[in-house]
């Protein structure tokens, strides 16, 4: 999923591979993602998700986010919006959670064991707390 050719040293990309009526603008996904640079946010369909995540993580479905170490991030609309719905949050608030998570695994936080799961979710907290977004883990 390298997107090389239109990456900036020095910036922010965000590509949007669905239609942007209801989305986030790009200027939120750079604001989102403050303080980063040289890294690709990609917003794709379910399509696209289903295909990176067979190809990359051997699953058959298509997941929320996906970090590759090249700095690309890839959002799966259809799968934030779904989420987003059914834990109550706005679309915004989910998809800047999605973006702090994903930053945070470029700079090497994991949470596949539960000490290491709680570091993240305690610095994701963090982050979205001071862009003005509440506790992504408290459910309303």
């Amino acid at each position: 999923m390298p997107t090389k050719s239109t990456r900036r040293k020095n910036s922010v990309v965000v590509q949007f591979a669905v239609p942007r009526r209801g989305l986030p603008s790009a200027a939120s996904f750079r604001k989102w993602s403050a303080g980063c640079s040289g890294i690709t946010l990609r917003i794709v369909g379910a399509r696209e998700g289903l295909s990176l995540n067979q190809r990359y993580r051997r699953k058959g479905k298509a997941t929320n986010v996906l970090t590759f170490a090249t700095g690309d991030i890839v959002l799966c609309h259809p799968v934030i919006a779904r989420e987003a719905r059914a834990q109550g949050k706005s679309l915004a608030a989910h998809y800047a959670h999605l973006v702090v998570h994903g930053l945070l695994h470029l700079r090497g936080y994991d949470h596949e064991k539960k000490r290491q799961a709680d570091r993240m979710e305690k610095e994701e907290i963090r982050r979205l707390e001071r862009l003005g977004f509440r506790n992504p883990y408290e459910l309303e």
